[in-house]
């Protein structure tokens, strides 16, 4: 079944009017994204996870103030990232990202493992060079480039203009290509 935001908007509509079951509907078809979002933005599946059932608290709350400029997925994105920024700011310490919960699905290479062994190698480094990035870079990086969202999206999910995304995003590509270099000895 192909979700399209004319769906989103009648369940947002029956969610505002008290239809608790819309507003599951909404949570069911968004709340892999979401939970992928943050275990990107934080590198730590059960943090991500407290923090996804938060967003969608806070989303349920905030629905009646939801004006439906952007989609509803973007501002579900917006809400996420704010709540994951906030969690980084409490914390002291950097977290690595866990790998095994955070891997893209990479194609089935089975018939060579050493060209699966090395496509494991590349993306564990790629994995840990993002998550060594300073949360506003992450966040731009793992949202374009993980996520696939636009550039204006993106944007609109973190709250700064697309100059500004463009900018954190280069940096961020910058920084682990620089550090894929290093781990990989090509510098």
């Amino acid at each position: 079944m192909t979700v399209t935001v004319a769906d989103d908007r009648e369940l947002v509509a029956r969610a505002v009017a008290g239809d608790v079951d819309a507003f599951d509907e909404l949570i069911r078809r968004h709340s892999g994204r979401v939970y992928g979002l943050l275990v990107r933005l934080l590198g730590n599946p059960a943090s991500a996870e407290d923090v996804a059932q938060e967003t969608f608290v806070r989303a349920w709350r905030a629905l009646p103030s939801f004006r439906g400029d952007a989609l509803f997925s973007t501002w579900l994105y917006r809400i996420a990232a704010n709540e994951a920024s906030r969690l980084l700011a409490k914390e002291t310490r950097r977290r690595e990202l866990p790998i095994d919960d955070a891997l893209e699905e990479i194609p089935d290479l089975s018939a060579d493992p050493s060209v699966t062994a090395e496509l494991g190698d590349l993306q564990a480094h790629v994995e840990r060079c993002v998550a060594e990035l300073p949360p506003d870079y992450r966040a731009s990086v793992v949202l374009r480039d993980v996520e696939g969202l636009t550039n204006e999206e993106a944007a609109e999910v973190l709250g700064i203009g697309v100059r500004n995304l463009k900018s954190r995003l280069h940096r961020g590509r910058m920084a682990v290509r620089r550090c894929l270099e290093k781990a990989l000895g090509n510098d």
